[in-house]
């Protein structure tokens, strides 16, 4: 099984993909400094393999390679951000 995260600009979402195939996504919108992740999901014959992690990691890797701040409106997004403290600086300040 290949896994691969991708970001698709055109869509505002990071896809995982699974052989090729669309397996999960997490929304996003793109601001000039900020990151506003908005939704993540995983379909439902993929649920429990860690692909929302794998996204995800990826996903805040990226907007710290990038110099974004991220906001996690997801529930998801800042719930993985609470359990991996590693990722708690790329939060963008209250009313930024």
């Amino acid at each position: 099984m290949a896994i691969e995260v991708v970001d698709d600009p055109a869509r505002s979402r990071f896809e995982v993909l699974v052989d090729g195939e669309v397996a999960g996504f997490a929304d996003y919108r793109l601001l000039p400094q900020k990151i506003v992740f908005t939704h993540t999901e995983v379909r439902p014959e993929h649920e429990g393999q860690g692909l929302a992690g794998r996204l995800v990691g990826h996903a805040l890797d990226l907007s710290r390679d990038t110099g974004l701040r991220v906001v996690p409106l997801c529930p998801y997004v800042a719930k993985y951000i609470e359990r991996h403290p590693e990722y708690k600086d790329l939060l963008a300040p209250e009313g930024s």
